[in-house]
């Protein structure tokens, strides 16, 4: 008795091919959120689309724009997805819903990613097949040339060393950062997408940290402006960094975090604490 197989004749029914199977490269979806943000945004499409490994699909989420952010998003071929909430945490939200991908990618409509950040996103992931979640550093692209690379050192320096004491591991960096999407589901009715108040980036890590290996991006393929550090910016988000701490504790303070992650990493082995 034989069966047919689709381009290859047939074979003997029962027997098993010594091919081994073919491994799929994930899906991607690219999210950003935008608010009055046209001619920035413009620039992230054009450099999505310029992408070694394109996206297979990038979603935009105009949260209220009153600007052209949604009409430059839909001429560039991108879902155009619209959120009414205010602030980045519903709005970002509402693109990791709406997601596709088997990877989510993140960034900020003001960013200019490198042609390779998707293929290095990819790798990462490839790497560990337990990794939650990947981010990296930026570098600034506009602001006094001779200030750039020290400023963003110091900027992104600083966001790492003390959110990693404050969590426990890693932090996530909105302007460059993935995951899976399971893992969203995972943590999306626990993330406080409706304070606009908060920084998600930082409201994502704690939940995704809890119980997802956040693992480091290489290199620096990640374009972003200097705005942050500009005029009442700055302020304005330090004052959301102490809020976006403060309303995880009493749950998540520092103490007890570390002891709940240490017991965590401990029942997990090994491997875990390789890669955190």
């Amino acid at each position: 008795m034989t069966e047919r197989t689709a381009g290859h004749g047939s074979r003997p029914a029962g027997s098993v091919r010594s091919h081994p199977p073919s491994v799929r490269s994930p899906t991607t979806s690219v999210v950003i959120p935008v608010k009055d943000d046209a001619v920035l945004l413009a620039r992230c499409l054009r450099a999505l689309h310029a992408q070694e490994s394109p996206a297979d699909e990038i979603i935009v989420v105009d949260n209220d724009s009153s600007d052209a952010s949604a009409s430059v998003a839909r001429a560039s071929g991108a879902l155009v997805l619209t959120c009414i909430e205010p602030g980045i945490s519903a709005a970002a939200s509402t693109g990791y819903d709406a997601a596709r991908g088997d990877l989510i990618l993140r960034l900020d409509a003001d960013c200019e990613p490198d042609a390779d950040w998707i293929t290095t996103v990819v790798a990462a992931f490839g790497e560990d097949e337990h990794t939650g979640a990947v981010t990296g550093h930026a570098r600034f692209t506009d602001g006094p040339a001779a200030l750039r690379v020290p400023l963003a050192r110091l900027y992104l320096g600083a966001y790492t060393s003390v959110l990693s004491v404050t969590l426990g591991h890693r932090p996530l960096f909105g302007s460059n950062l993935a995951f899976r999407r399971e893992a969203w589901h995972a943590v999306r009715a626990d993330v406080h997408r409706g304070d606009p108040h908060i920084h998600d980036d930082l409201d994502l890590a704690f939940h995704l940290g809890e119980n997802h290996r956040i693992a480091r991006l290489p290199g620096e393929s990640m374009g972003m402006s200097m705005r942050p550090l500009t005029a009442g910016h700055f302020g304005r988000r330090v004052h959301r960094g102490f809020r976006s701490v403060l309303v995880h504790w009493p749950r998540d303070f520092p103490p007890l975090r570390w002891a709940r992650l240490a017991v965590r990493l401990r029942l997990r082995g090994p491997a875990s604490r390789r890669t955190r």
